[in-house]
């Protein structure tokens, strides 16, 4: 069992290290390190998500860096989306979950890999307010159905189209996750117990103190280590995670 919670350490420092990222990792520790079934661990992974994004979130919302309004622009739609995709989860069977869930890894991989250094001299094009809320929409349906936060996606979107600095739009997006991943939690509680599945409260909150410990410690290590290297790595080990679950479910 200790891989298992080697492995809530990692997701916890991924999360404190790029601001994004830790959730896309629970999925895969809770299923191929502690062995839970499939639509069980993504139930799980909303549970520890919100509770590790929740903590994350506090030293942001104390220094005044989260943007209120595009909260509600991005967190509603979101919290919308999510409810819907875990409501649409009882439809669709583990494996296709799994096989969707592998598709988002590697997009977020690619975003990771290609990102380019940003001219801070050069202002973001102005983008309309509608296309915030109908993506916050769709990271919210990809929350619910898979338990992705969705913070690679969230982050460029607030920066790009909310207009925010790098540091208020991951205060603000960690709130966001929270309150998606939340809703998704509480309506996943319901699916679950239709399958016959019942949620192990107390992996869950070992997971998530955990994986808090080590949003401290990522934290800590991204004051010295450069961003972009780390996102390049941590892109190309989610490419490699996401073919090894594709070619697993197939």
């Amino acid at each position: 069992m200790w891989l298992a919670w080697c492995g809530a350490l990692l997701i916890g420092i991924s999360l404190g290290l790029l601001g994004s990222g830790g959730s896309i990792l629970t999925v895969p520790v809770l299923i191929y390190l502690v062995g839970e079934p499939e639509k069980l661990a993504i139930g799980e992974s909303l549970g520890i998500v919100a509770g590790i994004s929740l903590a994350g979130s506090i030293p942001y919302v104390l220094k005044k860096e989260v943007h209120w309004i595009s909260l509600i622009f991005f967190g509603i739609p979101g919290m919308i989306g999510t409810y819907g995709g875990a409501s649409l989860s009882q439809f669709v069977s583990g494996n296709t979950q799994l096989i969707i869930f592998a598709g988002v890894m590697i997009i977020a991989a690619y975003m990771m890999i290609s990102e380019k250094a940003k001219d801070p001299a050069k202002k973001p094009p102005v983008i309309p307010k509608w296309i915030l809320v109908i993506e916050g929409l769709a990271v919210g349906v990809l929350t619910g159905l898979v338990g992705v936060g969705g913070g690679f996606l969230i982050i460029p979107a607030l920066v790009l189209i909310g207009g925010l600095s790098m540091r208020v739009a991951v205060g603000t997006s960690l709130l966001i996750i929270t309150l998606k991943s939340f809703l998704g939690f509480y309506k996943y509680m319901d699916v679950l117990r239709l399958e016959g599945l019942e949620m192990n409260w107390q992996l869950i909150g070992v997971f998530t103190l955990i994986g808090i410990a080590g949003s401290f410690v990522g934290n800590k290590i991204s004051q010295k280590v450069p961003q972009k290297q780390l996102k390049t790595g941590f892109g190309y080990f989610l490419m490699v995670m996401g073919a090894y679950i594709i070619y697993s479910n197939f």
